[in-house]
């Protein structure tokens, strides 16, 4: 009786405390897994060390930006620039937002110049201008016209969609991530995915390029090409970035050739590499900024180099923070440290596996490993199939962009892509928070070893259907088990026990669990709630109003004055809360038109939680 006493005496207490650790629970379940090197922890390299192939010669000077209160004035900035006694230039399309510029003369000046600058105050980052190149290498070969045999199928966890394409029978990489099953589920409606690269022969230019035809019924915004005297609207003049944008989103289901990953995205084209595969870094981080900017929600990079870039990872933690997942090859130098800028925080960055799932002979390894995919291995054929077990796209002849056809290439270049469309799959089911997106490619990929990470394949080989599954169902079940948190607790100790002195209180508790239910089905199924938004001319996915308390306010003004949909109320406004809180805890899901980031999304979140709560416990006590 002394337990059960003091039970009743510290049920606000101990419903509180419960909360409290199921919320501790979800944050560590969701922490951010993303352990990459970080744009301040960069040391530049000393423009004296380097190759000429591996740097143009200049240098990057990154100047504190005045408006975000990180000290100096405009003024102060230009006379800083004024002062140099060597040729200065703004670096390209956003660099005097950014006050990035390059500084030109011979290597000693440039050297002299970036010691005297590395300790002033107005300079953020002063570093060699490196070049980046592919890192697929390409190794193609056109397959027979006839037809292929079947690959032995994947056994089948639910029902497939087996698409028309005669030539999908040789994706062995199609079915080693899954891929037929989750198109069951969704095919990336929806999703905007910039791929950054040589370009992509997305559209036809008479006389200079001619769209592939296996991207003719593929979406595409309009493209840009940051490239200095190269082909206009981020066409492709080599044949890697439209091969790497087929194994994305090649169009499928369309009797001809070959299939995609998220086949029912948008590719955003951004050329940032010459026909020869290179390019400057200044280009590159002006294309994230920009795809971030203008609507993508994912980026493909299938690039690289040996030396890091904090200009370049600042562009990254720019694209992280407005929602933009950022998926980057490990490199294929074959050795133990995963290149740039996959190595940098806010990347996920990708091994190649061959069609045995083992990890290529080219692909590099490492520390900053997070999830393997299909690169392929050209040189043989181990699945017996008949042909190379490269990864199969339509794509360009080599630097000919008027010519096109099927090939096999080989590299993380080609498992980066696919990555990039599965998390494509998963955002386009309503999760949008760039490290909720990782933590879900890294929790269900497969790892070949049975165990959580390594350095060999990181967290594993992606899986298509566990990742959209997973984008549905832990929500669920998190939410769920919040919201039932939530009800007992209320009724414990948080003042909503009116409802039990009631004569009809079985009536009154059955209705309050049906307005949960009602809640906790609609935010359960919130791919078809964020649907429904977008169709009422909200934005779907992180609509601020739909992820607030305006829905239960406004059903709790309406209906407060009938007296047998009270309890339906207090659930309703019970269920909402749960589904904010979880919200503020985890943030699958980043709110569109709030500024400030995810802070403010998370304390916007918990308010308007904490408003829903007040209006539970109201209802509850009229």
């Amino acid at each position: 009786m002394r337990l059960v006493s003091a039970l009743s005496r510290h049920r606000t207490l101990l419903s509180a405390s419960g909360l409290a650790a199921a919320s501790v629970w979800l944050a560590v379940e969701h922490r951010p897994s993303d352990d990459g090197v970080r744009a301040a922890d960069i040391t530049p390299v000393a423009v004296t060390d380097l190759d000429v192939s591996e740097t143009t010669g200049a240098l990057l000077l990154d100047l504190v930006e005045p408006e975000d209160g990180e000290g100096g004035s405009e003024a102060e900035l230009r006379a800083l620039l004024d002062s140099l006694d060597l040729a200065w230039e703004p670096a390209g399309f956003y660099s005097e937002g950014e006050h990035l510029f390059r500084v030109v003369g011979e290597t000693d000046e440039l050297a002299a110049l970036q010691t005297t600058l590395a300790s002033n105050p107005l300079v953020e980052v002063v570093e060699p201008e490196l070049v980046y190149q592919l890192v697929g290498e390409v190794a193609a070969s056109p397959p027979s016209s006839e037809p292929a045999d079947e690959l032995e199928p994947t056994k089948e966890r639910r029902p497939r969609f087996e698409p028309d394409d005669p030539m999908y029978s040789r994706q062995w990489h199609m079915q080693m991530i899954h891929t037929p099953e989750a198109w069951g589920v969704t095919k990336g409606e929806g999703v905007i995915v910039a791929v950054i690269d040589t370009g992509v022969a997305w559209k036809d230019l008479p006389g200079v390029a001619k769209q592939v035809p296996d991207l003719a019924g593929t979406a595409f915004t309009q493209g840009v090409s940051f490239v200095p005297n190269s082909l206009p609207d981020g066409l492709d003049d080599h044949l890697h970035g439209t091969h790497v944008a087929g194994t994305i989103a090649q169009t499928t289901h369309n009797a001809l050739g070959v299939t995609g990953v998220a086949f029912k995205s948008t590719i955003m084209p951004l050329k940032v590499l010459s026909g020869d595969g290179r390019g400057q870094i200044p280009w590159i981080a002006n294309a994230i900024r920009y795809a971030a900017d203008h609507g993508a929600q994912v980026i493909n990079m299938s690039l690289g180099g040996p030396m890091p870039s904090s200009v370049l990872a600042k562009a990254i933690d720019y694209a992280n923070s407005k929602g933009v997942t950022v998926v980057c090859a490990a490199g294929n130098e074959s050795r133990g440290r995963v290149g740039w800028p996959a190595s940098n925080n806010g990347s996920v960055a990708v091994a190649a596996v061959d069609a045995m799932g083992v990890r290529t002979w080219y692909s590099n390894w490492g520390k900053d490993l997070d999830v393997s995919a299909p690169g392929g291995d050209t040189r043989v054929d181990k699945n017996g199939d008949g042909y190379p077990d490269g990864v199969l796209q339509n794509t360009i002849l080599l630097q000919d962009p008027q010519k096109n056809d099927y090939m096999w290439l080989q590299g993380t270049s080609m498992a980066s892509p696919h990555a990039a469309g599965v998390a494509a799959l998963v955002v386009s089911r309503g999760v949008n928070n760039p490290p909720e997106v990782e933590r879900i490619l890294k929790k269900t990929a497969k790892h070949p070893n049975n165990i959580e990470w390594d350095k060999e394949y990181g967290a594993g080989i992606i899986d298509a259907v566990a990742a959209v599954d997973a984008a549905i169902e832990s929500y669920q079940v998190e939410r769920g088990g919040l919201l039932g948190l939530l009800g007992l607790g209320g009724l414990a100790g948080l003042g909503l026990a009116g409802l039990a002195g009631r004569r009809a209180r079985v009536a009154a508790f059955a209705s309050m669990f049906l307005g949960a239910g009602l809640a906790a089905g609609a935010f359960g199924l919130a791919p078809i709630a964020y649907a429904a938004a977008d169709l009422a001319g909200a934005t779907a996915i992180g609509s601020p109003i739909f992820l607030s308390a305006l829905l239960p306010v406004l059903a709790t003004l309406l209906l407060v004055g009938v007296r047998p949909l009270r309890g339906v109320l207090v659930g309703l406004n019970l269920g909402y809360a749960a589904l904010l809180l979880h919200g503020a805890i985890v943030l699958p899901t980043l709110l569109n038109g709030l500024p400030g980031g995810p802070t403010i999304d998370r304390l916007w979140l918990a308010a308007h939680a904490l408003v829903a709560l007040a209006l539970a416990r109201r209802v509850s006590r009229m």
